[in-house]
């Protein structure tokens, strides 16, 4: 089967169906059935590291993965009952905000608000990632991420619609930091990247010194994968239960739908894809991480389409004209 794969890939390559690919790493009951990098310009988010000759050990943006890396983190400090309940008020972990905590319609927001990015406040990240009108660079601009996030105007009742927001994701991210006395990096290199056995990332940080829950993480793609496969295992690692099992079902049971069709989860997108499950991460320029459950499959896609409207192009070839048609 790799040989069938390595040949089809080729093929679509040559063909130039693929354009902008860095890396695939797709794995199946634990055995690595492709494998596969190449060569390209890339780029840490906006800085140019020229062109790059990828391989196994060469970190990669993984730009808005990272969004459900940091699901996973909450989980498992949920776990130890070291941040919120999603039934808490969001605002509760704020203390230091009183003044929004005393408007009523903010008061309404709940931990799971964040979760589900259905915080009913306006926020456009469908804007260049260069323009201080996106909302995550002008989080990242304010003098305090935290307030400018919760002061939001609110535009509808919370919960009522997915709105992606990064926003959300750096509140759960202080959530975790303030909850386990740790930075993320420092929390997720001991709870979650050794135990699998993961010594090799990176996490990006703001200005503020802050690593960037919402897109900061650095991953190689086998490592990216490995991520996948604790999905398929339900938390489970080398008989450790690195995230809890009543975790990963709740973080993937479909509560809002997204503006494409897709379900959303706790962070995680869940969708169908000719008669599977598909459960993904995603990050732009066509960082995907693929979980599909009943195949017993990740397949981890590393690419630098970054801010192209097509980027999703790429990934998906990957997964339907490549790995899908060997699973017959």
């Amino acid at each position: 089967m790799t040989t069938q794969l390595r040949a089809r890939l080729s093929e679509i390559l040559q063909a130039g169906e693929v354009s902008g690919l860095h890396a695939v790493a797709a794995v199946r009951g634990g055995q690595t059935l492709l494998e596969y990098y190449g060569t390209g310009e890339d780029f840490a988010w906006g800085d140019s590291l020229g062109v790059v000759e990828f391989g196994p050990e060469t970190l990669h943006d993984v730009r808005s993965v990272t969004k459900s890396v940091t699901a996973l983190l909450y989980g498992i400090a949920h776990g130890e009952g070291l941040v919120p309940p999603s039934a808490e008020p969001l605002l509760r972990g704020f203390p230091q905000y009183p003044d929004l905590a005393a408007d009523p319609r903010r008061a309404r927001l709940t931990v799971e608000h964040a979760l589900t990015m259905s915080l009913g406040v306006e926020w456009r990240e469908d804007l260049p990632y260069n323009s201080p009108a996106n909302a995550e660079i002008a989080m990242e601009l304010a003098p305090d991420r935290y307030r400018y996030i919760l002061e939001r105007p609110i535009i509808e009742p919370p919960g009522a619609r997915w709105t992606y927001c990064g926003g959300a994701t750096a509140l759960l991210g202080r959530l975790i930091a303030d909850g386990t006395g740790q930075s993320l990096p420092q929390y997720g290199q001991a709870v979650l990247f050794e135990p699998l056995g993961i010594d090799n990332f990176g996490w990006m940080t703001g200005a503020d010194g802050v690593a960037s829950a919402a897109s900061g993480l650095r991953l190689a793609p086998r490592d990216l994968a490995r991520l996948g496969e604790l999905m398929l295992a339900e938390g489970a690692w080398d008989g450790q239960q690195i995230v809890p099992e009543e975790w990963i079902r709740t973080m993937l049971q479909p509560r809002l739908q997204t503006s494409w069709g897709a379900q959303f989860g706790y962070h995680w997108y869940i969708e169908s894809i000719e008669g599977h499950r598909l459960v993904a991460g995603m990050g732009n320029g066509g960082q995907r991480l693929f979980v599909l459950p009943d195949l017993d499959l990740t397949v981890a896609i590393t690419a630098g389409n970054y801010d192209d409207p097509d980027q999703w192009r790429t990934p998906l070839r990957v997964l339907e004209r490549i790995i899908l048609p060997a699973m017959a």
